[in-house]
C-alpha cells in the first residue's frame, strides 16, 4: 500500500510541475504576442494550432505508448515541449509561433495521456475516486498558480520562457527517476459522428460549443484584459479569477445535476454565462474587483459545462463504451476548440476585445435554445439508471478510465 501511495505522489508531483509550466506558458503567450506586435488574427491561429495538435495527440497517443512505452513517450515528449517553448523566444515571427504551438499540441496531449494512464494503473476501484478528484484539484490550483507567475519578471524578456522550459524539464524528474511499473496502453480515441448524434445529439453539439467557447477563451482571454487596459498583474488575476469559480461551483452545481435532468443544469449555466458574459462584454472600467468578481461568476458557470455535458451522455451509454464514447466527444470538443480562435480572432481587431465574449454568450445562447428543445423532445425517464457527476479536465481519454471502471462496483458514470 505504501509502494502505491509513494507511486501515486510521484506521479502526481510530476503533473504538478508540468501543469506549473504550462498554465504560465498560456497565460504568457497572448501577453508576449501582443508586445512583439502580433495581430489578434496570429494570436488566435496559435491557440487554434494549439487545439488541432491536442486532436491530433489524442489519436497518435496511443500506438506510440504501446510501442515505445510511458516512460520514453514522457520523456521524449516533455523534452520536445521544453525546446518548443523556447522557439518562442528565438523565433518571434507569427508563422513559427502557430507551428510550435501546434507542435506543444500534440505533445501536452500525449503526456496528459502517459500520466493519467499510469494513474489509473495505480488505483483502484476503493481509491480511483479520491485519485481522480485529488487530481482536478492540482490540476485546477497548479495552473492558476502558472498564471500568477507571469508576475515573475517582465514578459518582453526571455526569463519567463526560460522558466517554462525548466518546468516541463523538471516534471520528468519525479517520473523517469520512480519506480512506477509501465501500465497498459490507453485507449484510442475514436470519433463515430452519426452514433454520437445518435446517442445524444445534447452532448455532440454541446461538446462542439463549448470547444468553441473554450479554446477562444484561453487563446484569446489574455488578449481582452491587455486591450481594456489591464496590468500584467491585473491580467494574471482576471484570468485565474475564471479558474477560482469554475473549481468552487464544479461540485455544488455537478450535484445539483444529479437530482433532476441535468439539462436543465447545463441550460441554466449557459445563460449564467450569457449574463456575465454579456457583462464583460461592455464592462470599460477595469478598476477595482468588479471585474475579478464577474469572471469568477463566469467561470463558474462555464466550466462545469463540460463535465455535465459527458454525464448527460454517459447517462445513456453502456458501460462498455463509456471510454469509447467520452474520447470521441474530447475530439469533438477538440474540432471546436482548434476552429474557435480562427472564427474569433479576426472579429477582435482594431481594438474590439468585446467581441470575445459577445461571442460567447451569442453561442452559449444557441446551445441552451437547443438544449431546452431537446428536454421538450426528448423528456427523461424515471427508470433512468443515471450515474453521478465527476468534474473532468479536457486531457486525455485516458482520464475517462479512471472514472468509468469504477462504475463495476460504485455504480458511478461521467
Amino acid at each position: 500500500m505504501k509502494t502505491v501511495r509513494d507511486n501515486i505522489t510521484i506521479l502526481l508531483l510530476g503533473t504538478a510541475i508540468l501543469m506549473l509550466g504550462q498554465g504560465l506558458l498560456v497565460t504568457l503567450l497572448p501577453v508576449r504576442g501582443d508586445i512583439e506586435g502580433f495581430s489578434t488574427t496570429w494570436i488566435g491561429g496559435m491557440g487554434g494550432a494549439y487545439y488541432a495538435g491536442f486532436a491530433i495527440g489524442c489519436l497518435i497517443g496511443p500506438r506510440l505508448i504501446s510501442k515505445v512505452g510511458h516512460i520514453r513517450v514522457f520523456a521524449g515528449f516533455a523534452a520536445l515541449t521544453a525546446a518548443a517553448t523556447l522557439v518562442y523566444q528565438l523565433i518571434p515571427a507569427p508563422m513559427a509561433w502557430v507551428a510550435t504551438r501546434g507542435i506543444t499540441g500534440i505533445c501536452f496531449a500525449i503526456l496528459f495521456m502517459a500520466i493519467e494512464s499510469w494513474l489509473n494503473e495505480q488505483s483502484t476501484n476503493e481509491t480511483r475516486g479520491k485519485i481522480l478528484s485529488l487530481y482536478i484539484i492540482i490540476t485546477n490550483v497548479v495552473t492558476m498558480g502558472g498564471q500568477l507567475m507571469l508576475n515573475l519578471a517582465d514578459p518582453a524578456s526571455s526569463t519567463l520562457f526560460i522558466i517554462c522550459a525548466m518546468l516541463i524539464c523538471l516534471s520528468l524528474v519525479p517520473i523517469s527517476l520512480s519506480k512506477v511499473s509501465e501500465p497498459t496502453a490507453p485507449p484510442t480515441a475514436r470519433l463515430d459522428v452519426r452514433e454520437l448524434l445518435k446517442l445524444s445529439p445534447v452532448g455532440f453539439v454541446g461538446c462542439l460549443v463549448f470547444g468553441v467557447v473554450d479554446g477562444s477563451f484561453w487563446s484569446l482571454g489574455p488578449v481582452f484584459a491587455q486591450e481594456r487596459g489591464f496590468s500584467i498583474a491585473g491580467i494574471t488575476f482576471f484570468m485565474s479569477a475564471f479558474m477560482l469559480g469554475g473549481t468552487l461551483l464544479q461540485w455544488p452545481i455537478g450535484w445539483i445535476s444529479d437530482k433532476i435532468d441535468r439539462r436543465i443544469m447545463i441550460a441554466g449555466c449557459c445563460f449564467g454565462t450569457i449574463g456575465t458574459g454579456l457583462a464583460l462584454a461592455f464592462l470599460q472600467d477595469h478598476t477595482g474587483t468588479t471585474p475579478f468578481l464577474i469572471a469568477c461568476l463566469h467561470g463558474g458557470f462555464m466550466f462545469p459545462l463540460y463535465g455535465l455535458i459527458l454525464a448527460h451522455v454517459n447517462d445513456f451509454t453502456p458501460h462498455e463504451k463509456l471510454v469509447e464514447t467520452s474520447g470521441g466527444l474530447l475530439l469533438v470538443y477538440g474540432i471546436g476548440a482548434a476552429m474557435g480562435p480562427f472564427f474569433v480572432a479576426p472579429l477582435m481587431e482594431n481594438g474590439e476585445a468585446g467581441y470575445l465574449f459577445l461571442i460567447m454568450a451569442v453561442l452559449f445562447a444557441g446551445l441552451a435554445v437547443f438544449v431546452l428543445f431537446r428536454i421538450l423532445a426528448r423528456p427523461i425517464t424515471d427508470d433512468l439508471d443515471r450515474g453521478s457527476f465527476v468534474p473532468l479536465t479536457k486531457s486525455s481519454q485516458a482520464i475517462y478510465e479512471l472514472e468509468t471502471d469504477d462504475e463495476e462496483t460504485a455504480g458511478l458514470s461521467l
